[in-house]
């Protein structure tokens, strides 16, 4: 057999693969196609149903809102639906110039700062007390807390309005027990700052589960390796909660405070319902000194200009919190 011969039995050689051109894997698995456009765009796809349900409901009310805080509309251009005139900024103009304005604002920052103090400094406390807890002991508690986290606030304000009630009120009569002390047929409030603390006390009982239960799933986080640790090197409770267990639920904890601040500066329901639905004006806040302008007064531009400005005050509370949300996204 001749050198020709023999390169002629031999096998061809394989054609080199180009990198558009992937080959079989071992084992005779078809290649893997790579991912086209579609999958890039799935999960925008995905989140679009809830984005435009999220549109409907708000973007037409927060554009009406927008264009009737420039205008005066009255309870005629309400009934006949003519379109009220246009005023520009005399709404606002008139509303920051208005010492009342001033005044409620002040008492709704103080009324929101004491709710989210209150809020966080109990709801962190009963979180490092759960940690202490048994088992059955924690998960009773937390079925208390999600049972008091979703009652209705109706329900929630009547037992409110029961326990402080001036006649058969709970809180009276325990108070009433105190030597030297007579409390029944004590009206709380007859005095905005008592009346206030009922307002506080609801708000916070209302709020302290969601900070519980936030801020105790986040203390399972903390590793125990860590904890151990700086207990045999000698540190006590505080500087082992300082230095190893805050840095870890802090972003937690801001994120919850910052909610709170949120929900807070918007507090309606409760004042509203405990006062029989017309509080005086001591118990206005900014939610409900902007639905007095618009249907009572029926300034319903002034009214929303309130809520505007309302929007404005929270926009940068707002931004602060989806910020938050991003740092933690990152550190994830």
């Amino acid at each position: 057999m001749t050198a020709a011969d023999t390169r002629a039995a031999d096998p061809p050689l394989p054609t080199p693969r180009t990198a558009e051109e992937p080959g079989p894997r071992p084992g005779g698995t078809p290649p893997r196609r790579r991912r086209g456009s579609t999958g890039a765009r799935l999960p925008y796809l995905l989140i679009a149903p809830a984005i435009v349900a999220v549109a409907a409901v708000y973007a037409f009310p927060l554009v009406k809102t927008v264009i009737m805080s420039f205008q005066d509309m009255g309870r005629r251009e309400l009934w006949t639906g003519d379109t009220p005139p246009w005023v520009g900024l005399d709404q606002f103009t008139n509303i920051l110039g208005d010492a009342e304005f001033w005044q409620v604002t002040g008492r709704t920052v103080l009324f929101m700062a004491v709710c989210v103090v209150l809020t966080m400094g109990l709801g962190l406390l009963i979180a490092l007390l759960m940690q202490r807890l048994s088992t059955w002991v924690r998960l009773l508690l937390t079925g208390a807390l999600i049972a008091a986290w979703s009652m209705p606030l109706l329900v929630a304000t009547s037992i409110f309005r029961w326990l402080s009630d001036s006649d058969y009120g709970l809180i009276n009569t325990l108070v009433d027990q105190l030597p030297g002390v007579e409390f029944l047929g004590h009206n709380w409030f007859l005095d905005p700052w008592q009346g206030f603390s009922i307002v506080v006390a609801l708000v916070v009982w209302g709020a302290i589960p969601f900070v519980v239960i936030t801020l105790h799933a986040a203390l399972t986080q903390v590793p125990k390796e860590l904890t151990e640790a700086a207990q045999l090197d000698g540190a006590g409770a505080y500087t082992v909660y300082r230095y190893v267990t805050w840095p870890v639920i802090r972003p937690v904890f801001q994120m919850a405070a910052t909610l709170s601040v949120i929900w807070d500066f918007n507090v309606f329901g409760q004042i509203f319902l405990l006062r029989g639905n017309k509080p005086e004006p001591e118990y206005e806040t900014l939610g409900l000194y902007s639905f007095s302008k618009a249907f009572e007064s029926t300034s319903f531009s002034q009214g929303t200009a309130i809520a505007l400005i309302t929007v404005l005050l929270l926009a940068g509370v707002a931004v602060y919190y989806v910020r938050q949300l991003m740092k933690t996204g990152e550190v994830e």
